[in-house]
């Protein structure tokens, strides 16, 4: 024993970086690892807008800087400003449903009521089904309503707290599962410090709060959800106060959680003279070319983030199109954040379910395609039967995915060597599979029977 204790002892000790409030200190951190690796997040919107869960199915494409967008907004989480636009569909549904003296707010006695039941736990198993490897939980959305006993009070309006805590509980199920809690917080919005509502693109703007009082609401709010739940990501939404203090909340976050990452959100008025990020994000939308620096899509698997009751087969993403969507996503360096809009009662909808369960079941047999790969030189590819391809790499391993079942028994790969006398396979097949180079190309032969999937991952050995 004697001479390993000597080596824990001489062994040089390990320097923790003490972070500074500016953007040369926090731009010297590297990406944490784990967040490069994980490819898959799950993203949960729940809260008061759950309860009336609607909006217009009108802007698909999400086309957000047209008025129109505005007044016929698909997230149903918009809700309450949007129930505030005299003409608009939802104020008219709004009014049809609960009356024209109707206060959103009211809508927390029958939230609270309904979040009583809420299953952590389920929800934390459904998220790992999936591979997700972190969730993004709300904390608090642009309405000002928490989901977390804070101490910190709300200058202007009383009981906007949720009587269970839910971060809390969302936290320590994650933990139980082995799934990272990251929480969302609406720091450029807050409709209890500016009501609103916005109805037209200049209001953007002039809705955001800007006060002293809310620079300081905001700034001690974050500290509040650092020191208590340490989450590994903080995700900010619009962007944050002129008046808080952005790179300070990040030093301290960062000196408080050292693997813990933040989006490109918490810009007080873009563009600033200082910034600092770990991820870029693409909301409803995704990038042509590899990205050198990491960022993450977001999206709903359907048109809203928040849970809303009038949406369809039609107006959900396919188990095929998700599926392509993720590894694309993936072969350009990108996370794809998913997200589902619970119910009131805190259950996924079954539409919702049925998606994210097509993804776990195609993830359990083609994750090794996708945990800790990095992007190859292009990340798109050709074959003889114009079926797509998207390339991920992990050592000497290139894997080539396509994006729809070949037809017969063997396939041609476009512009790849492999090493000589190097095996390639099928994930999920035991069998290697027979290859013959041809120029610049790779015959390979598939086997006879495909199992049915959306996408099937060829793990190639370069030289």
């Amino acid at each position: 024993m004697a001479p390993l204790l000597l080596l824990a002892l001489n062994a040089p000790a390990q320097t923790v970086t003490h972070y500074l409030p500016t953007a040369a200190s926090l731009n010297s951190r590297p990406l944490p690892q784990w967040y490069s690796d994980a490819k898959l997040g799950i993203f949960i919107v729940w809260g008061l807008y759950s309860v009336p869960a609607w909006a217009p199915l009108t802007h698909k494409q999400h086309d957000f800087a047209s008025n129109d967008y505005i007044l016929n907004n698909p997230y149903a989480e918009w809700y309450y400003n949007v129930s505030r636009i005299p003409g608009s569909p939802t104020e008219a549904w709004n009014r049809e449903h609960y009356g024209a003296d109707h206060n959103y707010y009211d809508f927390a006695a029958e939230f609270n009521k309904q979040a009583a039941h809420w299953d952590a736990g389920k929800m934390a198993a459904i998220v790992q089904q999936t591979g997700a490897k972190y969730v993004v939980f709300t904390a608090k959305f642009h309405d000002g309503y928490l989901l977390w006993p804070s101490q910190v009070p709300n200058p202007n309006q009383r009981n906007l707290i949720a009587t269970r805590d839910l971060v809390g509980d969302m936290k320590s199920a994650m933990e139980r599962h082995g799934v990272r809690l990251g929480l969302y917080y609406s720091g450029g919005f807050d409709w209890t410090f500016n009501r609103g509502p916005i109805e037209r693109n200049e209001d953007y703007e002039a809705t955001k709060p800007e006060t002293l009082a809310y620079g300081r609401y905001a700034d001690a709010q974050i500290e509040e959800l650092i020191a208590r739940y340490h989450p590994s990501v903080l995700w900010n939404d619009i962007d944050w106060p002129r008046t808080g203090h952005p790179l300070q909340l990040m030093a301290d976050y960062y000196n408080a959680v050292p693997d813990g990452v933040v989006d490109d959100r918490f810009t007080p008025g873009r563009p600033p003279a200082e910034t600092h990020f770990d991820f870029e994000t693409a909301e409803y939308t995704s990038l042509k070319e590899i990205s050198l620096r990491k960022w993450e899509a977001n999206r709903g698997v359907g048109q809203s983030f928040g849970y809303n009751r009038a949406e369809g087969e039609a107006d959900t993403i396919s188990p095929r199109d998700l599926i392509h969507l993720f590894v694309d996503i993936v072969s350009k360096n990108g996370n794809l954040l998913l997200d589902v809009g619970p119910e009131a009662d805190g259950s996924i909808p079954a539409i919702q379910l049925d998606r994210i369960h097509a993804l776990g079941d195609w993830m359990r047999v083609n994750s090794e395609a996708i945990y800790a790969t990095t992007p190859w030189t292009r990340s798109n590819g050709e074959t003889d039967q114009n079926i797509e391809l998207r390339f991920t790499r992990k050592g000497p391993n290139l894997y080539a995915i396509l994006l729809d079942k070949p037809r017969g028994s063997k396939i041609l790969l476009r512009g790849i060597h492999p090493a000589s006398g190097s095996a390639i396979a099928l994930l999920g097949s035991v069998q290697p599979l027979a290859w013959k180079q041809q120029n610049d190309d790779i015959d390979i032969q598939l086997p006879q029977q495909l199992p049915d999937q959306y996408a099937y991952a060829l793990r190639i050995v370069l030289p």
